[in-house]
């Protein structure tokens, strides 16, 4: 269930020191400040349901960026997406609490910054994927997620809990799914 949704420009964000959310400094000759880059977040319920919706709305701002469902750049920010709610909807889970969701696009840098935070802050996620069991029922998707993303990585929130975050890149040039 979708709690609530913030867009580019309609609340002031705290820095977390990710690339997508510095502030952004005036031209030094016509001091005008450059458009900001496009953000989106909301809040889910931790739940399957919850992490579904995520990800259906993440293609549907991949779309209004200008990238269509079917493309690769909307097709491996909804997998990562995908993968980063599931994880915090089973593993991330307290109840009576939701996860956030918060998309940036930074078109100078090629990238999709993709954060997912949830309030379970004792449980973080390997450093790096495990190794794949072809036997077993789960353990693949931060497989996905390394093969996807340029980096990923996970963070502490403050006050309570963590944001795992991953960058993926907008064009096969900078390696997404190109061959």
């Amino acid at each position: 269930m979708l709690t609530g949704t913030t867009i580019s420009g309609e609340e002031p964000r705290r820095g977390t020191g990710s690339p997508v959310a510095e502030a952004v400094e005036p031209d030094g000759e016509t001091g005008e400040r450059p458009a900001p880059a496009p953000q989106f977040s909301a809040q889910f319920a931790s739940s399957p349901r919850g992490a579904r919706l995520a990800r259906r709305l993440a293609v549907r701002r991949m779309e209004h960026w200008g990238y269509p469902p079917e493309s690769d750049v909307s097709c491996a920010v909804a997998l990562v997406v995908g993968e980063l709610a599931a994880n915090a909807a089973r593993h991330g889970r307290v109840p009576g609490r939701d996860f956030g969701l918060r998309l940036g696009l930074d078109g100078a840098a090629g990238l999709v910054r993709i954060e997912v935070a949830d309030a379970a802050s004792g449980k973080r996620p390997p450093a790096a994927p495990p190794p794949s069991c072809p036997e077993g029922e789960s353990g693949r998707g931060l497989l996905l997620v390394d093969v996807l993303a340029v980096r990923w990585g996970c963070a502490p929130r403050h006050p309570v809990g963590k944001t795992v975050w991953a960058e993926v890149p907008t064009d096969a040039s900078t390696g997404l799914l190109g061959t």
